[in-house]
């Protein structure tokens, strides 16, 4: 990255009939009959959907959420030929370690908002002043206010050498890094990258578990319940995934012409927040953080900039980089910094600590928390943050 590249302040102000238009768009929708089963085998349930239309167009407050998120700094960068958008929350703590966390897919900037405050201010919450960190939360190329790739190639390494460049651009001589779902796989390839001042990694998601399921342990009790998870997944909870990873064009079209079609996609992701995200509709009980303000928030800012083929198109770089990885037969290269691993009991498959030792042998630390999900830092943001203290804590010295 030249240093001709210009930090811009970025500020949220949403035309009033972009919102009028939403409105319409959602009123307008063209509803299915009901499903022909209890549950959610045959996708997202039609009860669900339409309380979350009916909230929507009565009751959402999309300027509350500009307000929330003009409260705090954020700027834009180009880097290497795409805008970046980017929080950066300096801590009030002297010694604050630099952090960047990588959200994920259908998750944006919007998932990580909760933990702001617990990381960079943890007295306020009940934690120790050198436990703070500096916040940076870059959105993903394709993703919310950042710019969309016009060619191809942005597969997690090049991501993770953008987010290397950005935190030398804004001075940090060194950091760690953090990221679950999509940003797991960033994270991922920044340990594996290990740029200059890169200490150390945290992820929750093993990311890599997709294409080595059939080499990971399976002897324990516990392995097999993760097993068993993890070929649900990629049997009967894998259509998002694979529609995205081979025609994210053709789904595209229909993300970014129907609002209620968008958020529908965007709720059939894994059992458990699915479950957690239509109670926060149907039966008023969110889980945490999951409220109904925050789960459309997420869902309008990918109708408002209009990435919902441009977001998919990474799992379309992700499944030609795991197909080409099969192929060569070679090992990825190793990490080469210190990895903390957290399972959450909710997770889409809760790796065991044999697995996650498995991707990354000599692991520097393993935890299993006793509550949260998939997007764990959206539902219990104070947990998360505690889990971050802890995971770096060795590492503020370095």
């Amino acid at each position: 990255m030249s240093d001709d590249n210009q930090i811009r302040p970025f500020r949220l102000d949403t035309p009033e009939e972009q919102l009028d238009d939403l409105h319409r768009r959602v009123s307008a929708t063209r509803w299915p009959g009901r499903e022909l089963v209890a549950d959610r085998s045959q996708g997202v349930q039609l009860a669900t959907v339409q309380e979350l239309a009916r909230y929507w167009t009565s009751d959402h407050d999309w300027r509350a959420f500009e307000a929330r998120l003009n409260a705090l700094p954020q700027f834009m960068i180009e880097i290497d030929g795409v805008d970046i958008h980017y929080l950066h929350v300096r801590s009030p703590h002297e010694n604050a370690l630099p952090l960047i966390m990588t959200h994920g897919w259908p998750g944006s900037v919007v998932e990580l908002l909760g933990t702001v405050g617990p990381l960079t201010d943890p007295t306020a919450y009940g934690g120790r002043a050198e436990d703070a960190f500096h916040l940076v939360l870059p959105s993903l190329p394709g993703y919310g206010f950042s710019g969309t790739p016009a060619e191809l190639g942005w597969e997690n390494g090049r991501i993770a050498q953008a987010w290397a460049g950005l935190m030398n651009r804004l001075g940090y001589s060194h950091y760690v890094a953090q990221g679950g779902d999509v940003g797991a796989a960033v994270t991922d390839a920044m340990g594996r990258l290990a740029p200059d001042g890169l200490l150390g990694i945290h992820v929750n998601l093993l990311a890599g578990a997709i294409g080595l399921k059939d080499h990971l342990p399976a002897g324990t009790e516990q392995e097999r319940a993760a097993h068993d998870k993890l070929n649900a997944f990629t049997t009967d909870g894998f259509g998002y995934f694979l529609e995205q990873s081979t025609r994210p064009q053709t789904i595209g079209y229909s993300l970014l012409d129907s609002p209620v079609g968008l958020a529908a996609w965007m709720l059939d992701h894994d059992t458990d927040s699915y479950h957690k995200m239509s109670r926060a509709f149907v039966d008023k009980e969110p889980t945490g953080g999951l409220t109904r303000d925050s789960i459309v928030d997420n869902i309008t800012l990918y109708w408002l900039t209009g990435t919902g083929a441009s977001a998919a198109r990474w799992y379309w770089e992700f499944g030609r980089f795991l197909a080409a990885a099969g192929a060569s037969g070679q090992a990825p290269p190793p990490v080469r910094v210190p990895v903390a691993f957290t399972t959450f009991p909710g997770e889409i498959w809760a790796a065991p600590r044999s697995w996650a030792e498995y991707v990354y042998p000599g692991l520097a630390s393993f935890t299993e928390a006793g509550r949260g999900g998939h997007f764990a830092a959206w539902e219990e943001p104070e947990l998360f943050a505690a889990e971050l203290r802890a995971a770096f804590g060795p590492l503020r010295n370095g």
